[in-house]
């Protein structure tokens, strides 16, 4: 039995973008509707998430044009983790799977074919996973292979190479709607859901236009992020160097006995300066770490709404 498929689509400040990704899609999800793969019915919705610039006008015009296009437009900027979940949340009572993938298209439309024969086959989330990132800078891909390695190594369980790029089912959905953490990483959750799972392979492709919204800066505070929502490994790290300092300070009082004994007591203050900047440091880092933790908790207790959608476009009759 074919099923209905909303392609989700996250946007901020893609104004330069969003009419090339938006003809792509467009004819892509033609072609899957031909090939009947998925319900004529099926759609892509594009998220904005508050964007400065046109976006939104760009998106109603889609709207306009195009039955395939709907838009859902949140109040405010809220961040590209719960744009997307707004969009999957939006569909999930509307559709039978959900294929999330960025505006700028560096991740490979054609992918989504094989996604959806892996559905048919049984699973309930299938992985784009970038096997070629020829078209990255040496920085690029050096930065996003560390992102990976350096997650998995602090207890972040996360699929190598993939970000965002993923189908998911209704079921899968359904589950994801019980998290309701503010400090959202889909990536780490996605894995934690238990159903049967798979991974497409694809080469990462140039990004049409416009600039990344993931810059270094932006890279280092969402893994910072996904590291202290789904492990307490850098706690356990801080009491290690706690153990590691204290044990070279024993060493360095030996040390020190050994010359005095020996007539050879090196005047000076450098070792006394080097040590109290050296622990006023690890001082600091700790309790910077465990004040991020604090924090978090603090906001997690307030349970805030994550979103507020301000208007949604669609097709559908009954809405």
């Amino acid at each position: 039995m074919i099923k209905r498929l909303a392609i989700v689509v996250p946007c901020y400040n893609e104004e330069e973008a969003l009419v090339d990704t938006n003809a792509v899609l467009n004819d892509y999800l033609k072609s899957l509707i031909k090939k009947k793969l998925v319900k004529a019915d099926s759609f892509i919705l594009y998220v904005n998430d508050g964007s400065k610039d046109r976006t939104w006008e760009v998106i109603s015009e889609a709207h306009k044009q195009s039955k395939y296009v709907y838009g859902l437009n949140l109040a405010g900027n809220k961040g590209h983790q719960n744009a997307l979940l707004a969009g999957l949340m939006q569909v999930k009572d509307e559709v039978d799977m959900t294929v999330s993938i960025d505006a700028d298209l560096q991740d490979d439309v054609n992918a989504i074919e094989e996604m959806i024969k892996k559905y048919y086959e049984g699973c309930d989330i299938v992985y784009g996973v970038r096997n070629d990132r020829t078209s990255d800078s040496f920085f690029k891909k050096f930065t996003a292979e560390s992102f990976y390695k350096i997650m998995n190594w602090l207890g972040t369980k996360t699929v190598y190479n993939s970000a965002d790029f993923r189908l998911m089912s209704n079921r899968a959905l359904d589950e994801l709607s019980l998290y309701s953490e503010q400090h959202l990483f889909l990536r780490g959750i996605a894995t934690e859901l238990g159903f049967k799972t798979d991974c497409v392979y694809y080469k990462r492709n140039p990004r049409l236009k416009g600039e990344s919204k993931y810059p270094l800066k932006k890279m280092m505070a969402f893994a910072f992020d996904g590291v202290t929502s789904f492990s307490d490994k850098p706690l356990t790290l801080i009491m290690v160097m706690g153990f590691l300092a204290i044990f070279f300070s024993f060493l360095a009082v030996i040390y020190s006995v050994i010359r005095h004994f020996t007539g050879h007591t090196i005047q000076g203050w450098t070792s006394l300066f080097v040590s109290i900047w050296f622990l006023g440091g690890v001082q600091l880092v700790s309790l910077g770490i465990i004040g991020k933790y604090v924090g978090k908790t603090f906001i997690e207790t307030k349970k805030r709404p994550r979103y507020y959608v301000e208007s949604y476009l669609n097709h559908d009759k009954k809405k």
